[in-house]
């Protein structure tokens, strides 16, 4: 079954990567109704988070939203695999980092940098661009799929541009491997915590009007090895071109009280997904998890 779904993968992927993005933005649009309005894919969790996370918008205001959110998650689905083909040329022009001299002004005087982020915008094409906008190595953290034959697909695709790509299983043995080697390490952290552990050592906050458990990874190593705490925020500035501007969210994390980190990325993900919350992956159920479990 995984080789079947391998090959269908493959086929929608070869089909996607030689459209004009003209001809695949038509295709996303498409598809976007076709999600929304027929599938109807996860249209109760999506609506639940909306209206519960903006209690003062009107019916209208939340369909609206809901329908550009629709249209960001089948654009970052498509460009995500626009990108097999994509040159590097492209993928400098349509993610466009527009200060990577913070990152080099950090590294003159740490042995490392935390780069956090969020599923928002385009978060795809961050493993591309970086490291070919940037005089740096860069590592990503991210979550292996359990098809592992589109998972090593998926890995060469976003480590082509010569950035590292590492399981979320082995943060800590990744972390203690480039320790003092001036490296950027990538870690989305917007994502609800698994059980276990790393609910019971999770941050909780008040976010969009509920207690949310945050995950304490990119604290907790930045305190282990003092590293400077980046957010990266990319924003859309139109269709299929991103900009994305970095600042620092603490250059002496072992100064601050614990998950005072935290808070700094999630006061900063609250005012970027104010601004615009149509680019935020509401179909996530954050708020699955509760301070009593």
């Amino acid at each position: 079954m995984n080789l079947i779904t391998t090959c269908i993968f493959l086929s929608f992927v070869a089909m996607v990567s030689i459209m004009p993005f003209r001809v695949l933005y038509c295709f996303s649009d498409f598809a976007a109704f076709i999600m929304h309005r027929v599938v109807k894919y996860r249209r109760k969790v999506i609506y639940d988070n909306l209206v519960k996370s903006f209690p003062e918008k009107s019916n209208r205001e939340i369909e609206q939203i809901a329908k550009g959110f629709y249209k960001n998650l089948t654009d970052n689905l498509l460009e995500s695999f626009k990108a097999f083909t994509m040159k590097q040329s492209s993928i400098i022009k349509r993610h466009k980092i527009i200060n990577p001299e913070l990152l080099e002004n950090l590294l003159e005087k740490h042995q490392g940098v935390i780069g956090v982020t969020a599923h928002y915008a385009n978060w795809e094409w961050g493993s591309l661009s970086g490291s070919l906008q940037c005089n740096n190595h860069f590592v990503a953290l991210f979550k292996p799929l359990r098809n592992k034959y589109i998972n090593n697909i998926l890995l060469r695709s976003r480590a082509k541009c010569n950035t590292e790509l590492v399981s979320i299983k082995e943060t800590s043995d990744m972390f203690k491997k480039y320790e003092n080697k001036n490296y950027v390490f990538l870690m989305a952290a917007d994502q609800s915590p698994g059980g276990g552990r790393l609910l019971e050592n999770a941050y909780w906050f008040d976010f969009f009007n509920r207690p949310t458990a945050f995950l304490y990874g990119p604290e907790k190593y930045a305190k282990r090895y003092n590293y400077p705490v980046v957010y990266i925020d990319i924003q859309r500035v139109k269709r299929g071109y991103y900009e994305v501007e970095l600042s620092i969210l603490t250059d002496k994390p072992n100064e601050l009280p614990d998950s005072r980190i935290t808070e700094l990325y999630k006061n900063k993900l609250v005012e970027i997904i104010s601004t615009k919350p149509n680019d935020w992956l509401w179909s996530h159920k954050r708020w699955k998890r509760s301070p009593k479990q």
